[in-house]
């Protein structure tokens, strides 16, 4: 019960409601007389994440990129202290876009986050891009996301949450509300010209000092970020426990003694 608390955060009665009856037809479908964990888990999967795609043919080389992708955000939140603990590391195809996905769940109810904590998410945001360039020489477009919510959650610290060093404490840029013209939140800008450079140049070092710390960690941890990607490859879904394994040298089923 406590991992599914984690895992429907927002989830209201009908939300749980319907998520029940999702899972029964599953359960159903497979020929079981009883509702297990598994049944739970894929059908939060399928609908927080879209149905499984098992019919999208990925060639071998996106899938090897997708996988090593994949493992860098895990390792990157599994070796920062303070990163929400890794549940899933999956590369199955989900939606009508993901490729695949990593899962972090909270162990409790957060409703502050320090300056710290956001530098450390941006880091495991970074992780799948450092990753493909660490052992590719080469990037791809699979960060597109990644790179989107990381730049929003760095010029939301430099004008909304006041931490950056150089700006110091304040708000810049007034929300305006247009819901009647049909827009969403727009924003007025009350800052100079100079301010604006100020800020493009503040999100670029907080960015690029996320990226440093995520290729700093994913560089020295390089042996096992190639054995959790060739896992993943032969596995297609890691649980958090298995990655936990993999991190302390623990043999799987389809796996060698990983080293340090």
């Amino acid at each position: 019960m406590n991992v599914l608390a984690r895992r429907t955060p927002g989830f209201v009665g009908s939300d749980l409601a319907n998520l029940v009856n999702e899972v029964a037809l599953l359960a159903s479908r497979r020929g079981k007389k009883k509702i297990s964990m598994e049944e739970f888990e894929a059908s939060i999967d399928r609908v927080i994440a879209g149905p499984e795609r098992k019919s999208r043919i990925i060639n071998d080389k996106e899938k090897e990129i997708i996988a090593y992708h994949e493992s860098g955000h895990a390792l990157v939140a599994k070796l920062l202290p303070n990163c929400d603990p890794v549940h899933k590391v999956s590369i199955i195809p989900r939606g009508s876009a993901a490729l695949g996905y990593t899962l972090q769940l909270p162990t409790e109810d957060r409703y502050l986050i320090s300056k710290s904590e956001l530098m450390e998410r941006l880091s495991v945001l970074l992780g799948g891009r450092v990753a493909e360039e660490l052992i590719f020489k080469d990037i791809t477009t699979g960060a597109q996301n990644d790179l989107e919510r990381a730049t929003k959650i760095a010029r939301q610290m430099v004008t909304e949450y006041g931490m950056s060093e150089t700006i110091g404490p304040m708000t810049l840029g007034r929300k305006e509300h247009q819901i009647f013209l049909g827009r969403d939140i727009s924003e007025d800008r009350n800052y100079s010209d100079e301010i604006a450079y100020q800020i493009d140049k503040e999100v670029e070092k907080i960015i690029e000092n996320a990226y440093n710390k995520a290729k700093e960690i994913l560089t020295k941890k390089k042996r096992k970020l190639k054995k959790v990607a060739t896992t993943l490859l032969q596995k297609e879904t890691l649980e958090g426990e298995e990655l936990d394994s993999l991190m302390k040298g623990v043999k799987l089923a389809t796996g060698q003694q990983l080293g340090a």
